[in-house]
């Protein structure tokens, strides 16, 4: 007959041994939800936050030192396929190399009580840099990561060139996964701290992103662009080779005519890598100044601005009525509601349609 002392031998070794097993098999239930689904992962070290589908990378919510303001970056497809310019992150031949504020998917404005947070950049002057605004990320609040949608909640400041804040961004992102579809939903709430805030009338805002060179429009000639600050910007003709980007809005519009004008939705659409790619802009309407303009271009900015009425107004009786001059008083809160959709595969207006409205039943 075994010895007390050998069989709480053995059942010391079975117990360590089964513990090994379940740690193992933990361990591998653990990695392999990691590739299902959303998973929204924080590397606060490395001042990122990775959003990845089944496993694959999808974007990150960033703020490194050499941006003025945290963004999303990269955008991929379904497929993996890049939709957003890398310059001047991660440059890539035949790009354009204009606008070095324009990365990735952003919200910021150009002219929050006198100050532009818009152009701001790493590569202005220190005397132009001196008058910008920056939105600086503060911490990071909740990750949750699920079998469809994952979601990142953050809160930043607007702070102005004399290092006082002015505003309060509590925002929560959305991210969505489905057969041939991501889908990034920003809810933004800007609160005004001990003053008021006043988004003066201005085109550069609020919702922006920067896509890859093919999802441009062709350019037929050069082009001076001239920002909030007065500093211009040469566009050159560039080899149209792969470049076939066309945009259409809710109201009909296409290409160049979408510019300045209003709408529920955008969508740009092309081939990227021989990959039929769309981008769609969704507004809601309870965003202040719905519908939104679009402030679209050809050479690759697709913002949405709800708060430049009277800039974007080509009838002049129409702009002074249309002066928005957008204000919070302090301690007010408003709250701003997009949804991002990149589709692998062409999509009809009816779809982005049906889409739009899921978005206003979905966001309240």
């Amino acid at each position: 007959m075994p010895s007390p002392r050998l069989t709480m031998g053995l059942v010391g070794a079975c117990l360590a041994t089964a513990f090994l097993i379940l740690s193992a098999s933990l361990k591998a239930q653990a990695q392999q939800q990691s590739k299902n689904g959303v998973t929204v992962v924080p590397n606060e070290a490395a001042r990122r936050v990775g959003v990845l589908v089944d496993g694959q990378p999808f974007t990150s919510y960033i703020w490194p030192d050499t941006l003025k303001k945290p963004t999303l970056y990269p955008l991929r497809t379904a497929a993996g396929t890049l939709v957003t310019r890398g310059y001047p992150l991660d440059p890539r031949p035949g790009e354009r190399v204009d606008h070095p504020h324009h990365v990735g998917l952003w919200f910021n404005y150009g002219d929050v009580n006198g100050v532009d947070f818009w152009n701001n950049s790493t590569s202005l002057k220190p005397e132009q840099s001196a008058k910008m605004g920056t939105v600086m990320h503060r911490r990071i609040v909740r990750t949750e990561s699920g079998k469809e949608t994952g979601e990142l909640e953050v809160e930043t400041e607007w702070v102005m060139p004399d290092g006082k804040s002015i505003l309060r961004e509590n925002t929560r992102f959305v991210f969505h996964a489905g057969p041939n579809m991501r889908g990034i939903d920003r809810i933004t709430k800007l609160t005004a701290l001990d003053r008021a805030v006043v988004f003066k009338d201005n085109k550069e805002g609020v919702l922006g992103l920067r896509v890859a060179r093919a999802l441009e429009q062709p350019s037929k000639e050069p082009q001076v662009f001239t920002d909030a600050s007065g500093k211009p910007t040469d566009v050159p003709v560039m080899n149209n080779e792969g470049v076939n980007g066309v945009y259409r809005s809710s109201e009909g519009k296409m290409g160049d005519d979408v510019w300045g004008t209003r709408g529920r939705w955008v969508t740009l659409s092309g081939k990227v890598s021989g990959e039929d790619v769309v981008v769609a802009m969704l507004d809601h309407p309870q965003n202040p100044g719905y519908p939104t303009y679009w402030h679209a271009r050809g050479y690759g900015l697709f913002a949405a601005n709800p708060l430049g009425q009277k800039v974007f107004s080509t009838d002049q009786k129409e702009a002074a009525v249309r002066e928005l001059n957008f204000t919070l008083q302090p301690k007010q809160s408003t709250t701003f509601r997009h949804r991002v959709l990149i589709f692998d595969g062409a999509v009809t207006p009816e779809q982005v349609e049906a889409q739009s409205r899921k978005f206003v039943a979905d966001v309240k």
